[in-house]
């Protein structure tokens, strides 16, 4: 038997009709089964056999969503938590020809109007809910999306001029897109694969990294992107490959050009090891080089007297013989003309033989003694020629062999090349020199094989003060405070009144590294951009945080630099403070154009180091040129320094140039330098030609982009030797030109006189207070005490009116990090220290009474406001307000202060 129940339920416009159904069936009995509960499984609840898929609609064609389950009576879409409506459902049933059940099936379609019409926390979803006797049953989420694909490129690639062997990056963001674009590269149009290159790696964030560059790498860079909309094309970076040029060997020497004399040998090479290629540089110096060369001239062989006649033979001859050794022929002189021998007849043409018989014992008698005379004659002939012969008879006299000729005295081409100038290796680097676009890493491998020659460039200069490896000053302080200064260097400390307690007194001192810094940085990266500083003792207890000044060579932009201040803890670590762009409460960090002033609370040794974000960030470079005799009277020295442009940097290279005797021929300048990998060259130009030789013919030398860029303090100097033809000549001028490639460049005119007694050195840099190391008590400070006072007990007291530390902290320009004077114990104290540190070379009170002013401006507007009610209590009132009666801020008191006689007078 089966009982039926119907109920009936309405939502969303339609009618849901559930059954429930109770069958009991008596053993043996058959019953009807209704249609939609057949097939089933007892037992079982709905089963997903497909579930709605994450979708992206296409520009405005709707997209359809699919559920299909499996036993299932009813399924219904629900879409952001609300029922599709029925009718919106296209629905089919069929049985499963493998289970014998019956499958259900329902489809939605999703238009782009109902995505952008549906506005939520989450993205546009959609889900199943199936129904069966035993209950429903729920599918995934599937969300969809409105596809799209953005024209324009967040980053197109750029073109670049690469050396060989070096790195090429080009850079690629696609455009906004959903989904996310897929990028590939084309090189030339065709697409660029690192799959079957491993020099090509196109998988690091869309980018295109080349990592050592060929001349096959040059081309035209397209970024392509494409998602399921579109594609996207960048525009087109062109990549050169360039090869600098390389001279060739140098050939031998030729044959002098003179047979006899003096005359000239030359030697050549070419600039084809490599040949400069795709715009790379052509090679610098000489490609022939000349020196003199002295040919003997060929001396002719001359005769030798004759000698005596031998005695007449029995063919009644006699001979003599003469050398031709008087002189010999020498240095491919010509033999002596003529026979060195001759024979005549001793008889005058009588010799005869008699055929008398009688006369053959007379004859043969005559003819024995006549041998045995010949044969003592010879032997004492030959004798005395020896006995003469020991004495030198035979040597020929060789002052002939000079005559006419002076000595000569030259260089070599080889000793020149190797004295082509003058550079001083700092203590521990070797002389090193890199190609045009290579840092120090690239470079490693060219160090060590020129490690045997004198190298062109030192990346630090000589070494200053080498006995001496700090520059510091010390003072001792009370309550009321003072200021440390070191002269010349741009680095102070102020103590506040109140930092130290009142009895007793406290000695500071405060010192700048001079030795190698001891920072860590990561090299290509991070940078010294001032000196090293030390303050304390470390023992020392301030109540209130002091204000030191360091200054610093950056061109300060927060969107090309990270600028952090660096601490040196116990183990002689180095630990990261802070970062200048943002807030701390343990110390504060105010970046001016040229000085960074600091509020510290904790003595010990700190650092400003930064950071490059882009290759548009500059550091500034500082340029001098010195000059001192040579030594001989004839030759000249010009020195050419780069440092950076911090005032301690520079006075490092003063004291190397005082002890050298060198002078200043010309005004300091200043260079902005790039962090854009491309080196600086130094050259002289328009050198009187007939008045002044270069030794040995250099005049460009160039220093590497990592020896600038990470000098951090050190100098890098270069020098130009010249020779003078004449002692007359007693006048000097060029031009020095120092440039970065690519970048910025100045010229440094050089105009001196030449003498050959060594002349005094020029005072080369000097400041009003260079010789004031410590100052105490309220001469110490612009503001003066009472002054200072009456402005911290108004602006410390908290004012319903918005007038407090906080307004003026924003009139002073100072309002940034506030949580760091919100913890001091008077914060206007700490913000009137700042502003000490900050106009201590001024001394511009001006600001200050205008910052007075505007805020007593705004209490004078209230109070006219409020003219019927009672008077304000507010001190405020009374420095702000301009009155003949009252000047701003108590100013009109500075110029009856015992300690304010150089501050002007500021009335009404």
């Amino acid at each position: 038997m089966c009982v039926m129940t119907k109920g009936r339920y309405l939502s969303l416009g339609f009618v849901f009709l559930v059954y429930c159904t109770t069958c009991t069936t008596s053993k043996g009995a058959t019953g009807d089964i209704l249609p939609d509960s057949l097939p089933s499984v007892p037992g079982t609840l709905p089963h997903f056999m497909k579930e709605p898929e994450d979708a992206y609609i296409i520009k405005s064609n709707p997209i359809k969503l699919l559920c299909r389950a499996v036993p299932a009576l009813q399924i219904f879409f629900k879409c952001n938590g609300e029922w599709v409506h029925q009718n919106e459902h296209v629905s089919r049933e069929y049985m499963d020809q493998n289970t014998g059940l019956k499958v259900r099936e329902v489809l939605i379609n999703v238009s782009r109007q109902q995505v952008e019409d549906f506005h939520g926390p989450e993205d546009y979803w959609c889900l199943c809910v199936a129904w069966s006797h035993l209950g429903t049953s729920k599918s995934r989420k599937a969300t969809v999306h409105i596809a799209y694909l953005r024209k324009n490129f967040e980053q197109d690639p750029q073109g670049k001029e690469v050396p060989i062997k070096g790195m090429i990056v080009l850079h690629c963001r696609p455009p906004e897109g959903v989904p996310a674009a897929e990028v590939e590269w084309l090189k030339n149009e065709e697409l660029v694969s690192s799959l079957t290159d491993d020099n090509i790696d196109t998988r690091a964030d869309h980018n295109l990294i080349i990592n050592e560059a060929r001349l096959s790498d040059s081309g035209n860079y397209t970024c392509l992107a494409s998602n399921i909309v579109a594609k996207r094309r960048s525009s087109t970076a062109t990549v050169v490959v360039f090869v600098n040029g390389g001279w060739s060997l140098w050939t031998e020497w030729s044959l002098c050009n003179v047979p006899c004399g003096r005359g000239v040998q030359k030697r050549s090479r070419t600039c084809t090891n490599p040949a400069p290629l795709n715009g790379g540089a052509f090679c610098e110096g000489m490609s022939v080089q000349k020196i003199t060369c002295n040919a003997l001239c060929p001396i002719d062989g001359g005769w030798e007297e004759w000698s005596a006649w031998t005695l007449c033979s029995v063919q009644c001859e006699r001979q003599r013989r003469r050398e031709c050794n008087d002189p010999p022929p020498r240095h491919r002189g010509k033999m002596c003309d003529g026979p060195s021998d001759t024979t005549e007849n001793c008889t005058g043409g009588m010799c005869t033989q008699s055929m008398d018989g009688s006369n053959d014992v007379a004859l043969y008698s005559g003819l024995g003694a006549g041998i045995i005379a010949v044969t003592v004659l010879v032997v004492a002939v030959m004798l005395y020629r020896k006995n003469q012969s020991d004495y030198g008879v035979d040597v020929i006299d060789s002052s002939a062999l000079t005559g006419g000729f002076q000595s000569f005295n030259f260089k070599t081409t080889r000793q020149g090349v190797a004295d082509r100038a003058e550079y001083h290796a700092a203590k521990g680097h070797p002389p090193e020199t890199f190609p045009r676009g290579l840092n120090r890493d690239y470079s490693n491998s060219t160090v060590e094989r020129r490690s045997t020659k004198k190298g062109l460039l030192t990346p630090n200069g000589p070494h200053l003060n080498p006995n001496k490896d700090q520059l510091g000053t010390t003072g001792v302080f009370g309550h009321l405070g003072g200021r440390l200064v070191v002269p010349n260097t741009g680095v102070s400390l102020l103590v506040p009144h109140g930092a130290i307690a009142e009895d007793p007194s406290s000695e500071m001192f405060m010192v700048i590294n001079q030795g190698e810094s001891s920072v860590q940085t990561e090299e290509g990266f991070e940078i010294l951009l001032g000196p090293e500083v030390t303050y304390g003792p470390p023992s020392i207890d301030l109540s209130r945080p002091v204000a030191m000044t360091i200054a610093h060579c950056a061109e300060v932009d927060a969107d090309n630099w990270n600028v952090q201040l660096k601490r040196k803890t116990q183990d002689n670590k180095w630990e990261e403070v802070m970062s200048v762009e943002d807030e701390s409460t343990s110390c504060y960090c105010l970046m001016d154009s040229s000085s960074c002033h600091l509020l510290l609370d904790q003595p010990g040794s700190y650092a400003l180091v930064g950071e490059p974000l882009t290759q548009a960030a500059v550091k500034r470079l500082k340029l001098a040129v010195f000059g001192s005799m040579g030594s001989t009277p004839m030759d000249y020295s010009l020195r050419v320094y780069c440092v950076d442009d911090t005032p301690h940097a520079f006075q490092g290279v003063v004291a190397t140039e005082t002890c050298r005797g060198g002078q200043l021929l010309e005004e300091p300048k200043i260079l902005p330098f790039r962090g854009n990998t491309f080196s600086l060259q130094v050259s002289i130009q328009d050198v009187p030609q007939f008045l002044w030789n270069i030794k040995p013919f250099t005049t460009c030398q160039e220093f590497s982009f990592s020896q600038v860029w990470c000098s951090n303090q050190q100098p890098l100097h270069c020098a130009f030797s010249l020779e003078r033809y004449s002692p007359t000549t007693t006048q000097f001028s060029c031009k020095i030109s120092v440039k970065q490639v690519k970048g910025h460049e100045q010229i440094l005119q050089v105009y001196t006189s030449v003498a050959e007694s060594k002349k005094e050195s020029v005072l080369f840099f000097m400041q009003t207070d260079c010789t004031v190391t410590s100052q105490t008590g309220p001469k110490a400070f612009k503001i003066p005490l009472s002054i200072h006072q009456r402005i911290c007990a108004t602006f410390d007291t908290a004012n319903t009116k918005g007038k407090d530390w906080q307004l003026l902290a924003q009139k002073l320009h100072l309002d940034r990090n506030l949580l760091y004077f919100a913890k001091q114990q008077s914060p206007s104290a700490v913000i009137l220290s700042l502003w000490e540190a900050r106009h201590q070379d001024t001394g511009d009170l001006d600001s200050l009474a205008s910052a007075l002013e505007e805020i007593g401006k705004i209490q004078s507007k209230s109070t006219v406001a409020k003219s019927h009610e009672e008077p304000e209590s507010d001190s405020v009132h009374h420095f702000g307000t301009r009155s003949p009666d009252n000047p701003v801020c108590g100013m009109g008191e500075l110029t009856n202060h015992e300690t304010a006689n150089s501050v002007p007078e500021y009335t009404s």
